[in-house]
């Protein structure tokens, strides 16, 4: 899940990273409310003409190289300026298959964008209130009398991120194929103290996501899976994107690779149970749900006007240019999320402004300099296309090991 988002500590230098891209492992001070600032609708968007596509084309291939990525698939659209879709390098490495834009992949954290358009639609529903202490759904919850779902949507409860856990990393690498329920996720949080009061901080935390997640079991009655399905997914039309129940992983897929191994050899991640990212992380998608689902989510077309606001009511990360609502990032006017887990990272966000759509999907984990690599193909392309709004998460941390933002 995109984010900073590796799994473990640095005691178990691996686990899976289920995070988001802009946070880092230490919580930073927020001030008061305020709005990531977005440049007018009168900055510089290039047409996506020939030879803007070639400058695109030597700037992801440079960054393929560099990275070690051994595939991308990038697309953007420009509602006036045209559209680039390219996937470049292998969908997987022993038969040397070519990577393709219609390929399914992981989508690690991008889940969360999903998981809070669950909770809007109970808020819309009337079954839900974003000022509801979580404690209301959920019980053991430390501190649960006083976070609410606004609070745990906007990364600022101050529960501990089970992916940090050095025992769930342990845990998880030593059976990748392992499976974990919603309150084993929880058990290895809630064993460590609250890292401050509700709302004084940010943090990113996928303690947060698996709490929503049974929260939406519990007002719905039904399992998060189906109501995903029922009041998210076929609304949008999005027919291949999915909440796996298992291991599950519709052809055609690509293979994803991942260092984070006891070892730290690649490994061959693909089919490693997503379990453990559950509500924040363990969805399945492709390049065209996920240009639909980029401007759902950013225009809330699911959504109420006034829930939509709420969603895109950014609070200071601690990192410029970087905000983060209710399941959402802005990253310099780009609004949407990344995602990173063990095999696969990927970036969907759309730019207002523009009404501009980029979706980045690679089939690897690995970080280059400390940056994810998705971060890198999308600061790559912004760069060239949108020089006013450039997409740019901030390096992880290299202490963090997590599974996922």
């Amino acid at each position: 899940m995109q984010s900073h988002g590796r799994i473990a500590a640095a005691a178990v230098a691996a686990a899976a990273v289920l995070t988001s891209a802009a946070c880092s492992g230490t919580p930073t001070s927020a001030p008061p409310a305020a709005a990531v600032a977005t440049p007018s609708p009168g900055a510089t968007v290039r047409a996506l003409t020939p030879d803007v596509a070639e400058q695109l084309d030597k700037a992801v291939t440079q960054t393929l190289r560099q990275a070690g990525v051994p595939g991308v698939i990038v697309g953007l659209w420009i509602p006036g300026k045209g559209s680039y879709v390219r996937a470049f390098g292998v969908a997987d490495k022993s038969s040397g298959a070519p990577m393709s834009d219609g390929l399914h992949m992981r989508i690690g954290s991008e889940t969360k964008t999903f998981t809070v358009t669950a909770i809007l639609r109970l808020v819309d529903e009337g079954k839900v209130g974003l000022d509801d202490p979580v404690s209301t759904y959920v019980e053991g919850v430390p501190n649960g009398d006083r976070i609410t779902l606004r609070q745990l949507a906007e990364m600022r409860s101050g529960l501990y991120p089970y992916s940090e856990d050095p025992d769930f990393g342990k845990a998880f690498l030593s059976d990748p194929d392992r499976r974990f329920t919603p309150q084993q996720l929880l058990d290895y949080a809630f064993k460590h103290p609250v890292g401050f009061e509700p709302g004084q901080k940010f943090q990113y935390s996928n303690t947060n996501a698996i709490l929503l997640g049974l929260v939406v079991e519990k007002a719905s009655g039904q399992h998060f899976g189906d109501y995903l399905k029922q009041q998210v997914l076929e609304p949008s039309h999005l027919d291949n994107t999915f909440f796996p129940t298992g291991a599950e992983f519709p052809e055609p897929h690509a293979h994803g690779y991942t260092t984070q191994t006891p070892n730290g050899e690649v490994a061959d991640a693909t089919n490693w149970d997503p379990s453990w990212a559950w509500s924040a992380g363990a969805m399945i998608s492709d390049l065209s749900d996920l240009r639909e689902w980029a401007r759902i989510v950013a225009t809330g077309t699911l959504l109420k006007p006034a829930t939509q606001a709420e969603r895109l009511r950014t609070l200071p990360t601690g990192d410029p240019g970087t905000g983060y609502g209710l399941g959402i990032f802005n990253s310099h006017g780009w609004i949407g999320h990344n995602g990173s887990l063990p095999g696969y990272q990927s970036v969907t966000v759309h730019l207002p402004s523009a009404e501009a759509t980029l979706v980045i999907l690679t089939n690897t984990d690995t970080s280059y300099e400390g940056n994810e690599n998705s971060t890198l193909f999308a600061k790559a392309v912004t760069t060239i296309v949108t020089p006013a709004n450039v997409y740019d998460l901030p390096p992880t941390p290299v202490t963090s090991a997590s599974p996922s933002r």
